[in-house]
């Protein structure tokens, strides 16, 4: 594992950082205080960074060529050879009132965070340049293709989650394995596994979100599941219910539960002494299962906000991941009992936890 930079973030950047987190994703900003503490500010800044680049992607009043430009300044300046403070003035001069308060003010402190990725060591500062650089080329990758009538494949997808999911779950990989010498001897197992938790978690927010990206002219699902039952997604309209859709529509959940169940294969290589990184993730993967089932029971929703998880369910969602958090056996019978019905998430396989 890589030394700790000798030049450890200030108090008043940690503290800036804190408050843009909160600001800007109230879920994060209960998830990462979960974490053990070498990992928090890390972890944090890692995905304050990924919500600039989304905000330069988001942003309606940049043309294509400006936010190629924009995302290629920002790699460059991730790794430290980009000025950070006129990056963040000609950038927030070009941002629309689209671009919510929090996000301009996260631009604008853009030279703080950047400080603090400075004073990370060298494998956690290059994890996260590599996610950011791949994160940044897939975004553009799809910019300039939008496919209103949603994407040619299955395959395209996967490549659009990973580019804005499981390169996410890779870089978390390796900050994980750089904190503990312990999650370092499971690297393998879990790199091979990380994008599928994190293409689960996307899966489920992509059919949460499908009338409200549908109203914004964006639709990520894709075209041949759906063209396989008999529906085209240029027919479309916002809840559907088309049985040939609703057919096309519970094959992606059977799809995203089961990206799921690998999640929490992910979840159980952490090792079981680590509850506070196994809750981090837990949280987040138990949400999304409950949020498919959700979908599941009501595939012609009208808007996402419509599909809400009841504060009881997301309580008792926490307070059992947390007691349960040292105990494989218990987790797979809590994920079996809140996939029940999802189609195609919890059948055994051979030699698979999942069977006991």
């Amino acid at each position: 594992m890589s030394a700790t930079s000798s030049n450890g973030p200030a108090d008043c950047d940690l503290a800036c950082q804190a408050r843009l987190l909160q600001n800007v994703s109230r879920t994060f900003a209960f998830t990462i205080p979960q974490l053990p503490h070498p990992l928090r500010w890390p972890v944090t800044n890692a995905y304050l960074l990924c919500r600039i680049a989304d905000t330069i992607e988001d942003e309606p009043e940049l043309s294509p060529t400006q936010k190629q430009a924009f995302l290629d300044r920002f790699v460059t300046m991730i790794a430290g050879r980009e000025d950070a403070t006129s990056f963040a003035r000609e950038l927030g001069a070009l941002l629309s009132s689209s671009t919510t308060a929090s996000e301009q003010d996260l631009v604008a402190s853009c030279n703080r965070v950047v400080r603090i990725t400075a004073s990370l060591n060298s494998c956690q500062r290059a994890a996260i340049v590599r996610c950011l650089r791949i994160m940044s080329g897939g975004m553009m990758e799809f910019q300039k293709t939008p496919a209103p009538a949603g994407l040619t494949d299955l395959s395209c997808l996967n490549r659009y989650c990973y580019c804005v999911a499981g390169v996410v779950g890779e870089m978390l990989t390796e900050l994980f394995c750089d904190y503990s010498a312990e999650v370092n001897r499971q690297k393998k197992g879990l790199l091979a596994l990380s994008v599928a938790y994190a293409q689960g978690l996307q899966m489920t927010n992509i059919l949460k979100d499908l009338w409200d990206d549908q109203r914004r002219g964006v639709c990520w699902l894709p075209r041949d599941v759906f063209r396989a039952s008999g529906f085209e997604l240029d027919r479309l309209s916002p809840g559907e219910a088309d049985p040939r859709f609703l057919k096309g529509f519970s094959e992606l959940v059977a799809i995203t539960g089961g990206l799921l169940r690998d999640g929490l294969r992910y979840v159980l290589l952490i090792p079981a002494h680590e509850t506070g990184l196994r809750r981090y993730l837990l949280w987040s993967l138990g949400l999304s299962v409950l949020m498919l089932r959700s979908l599941y029971r009501s595939p012609s929703f009208r808007k996402g906000r419509n599909i809400k998880l009841s504060r009881l369910h997301v309580a008792v969602l926490i307070v059992s991941t947390s007691i349960l958090a040292r105990s494989n056996s218990a987790l797979i019978t809590l994920f079996k009992a809140a996939a029940r019905g999802l189609p195609g998430t919890v059948q055994p396989h051979a030699a698979d936890p999942f069977a006991c």
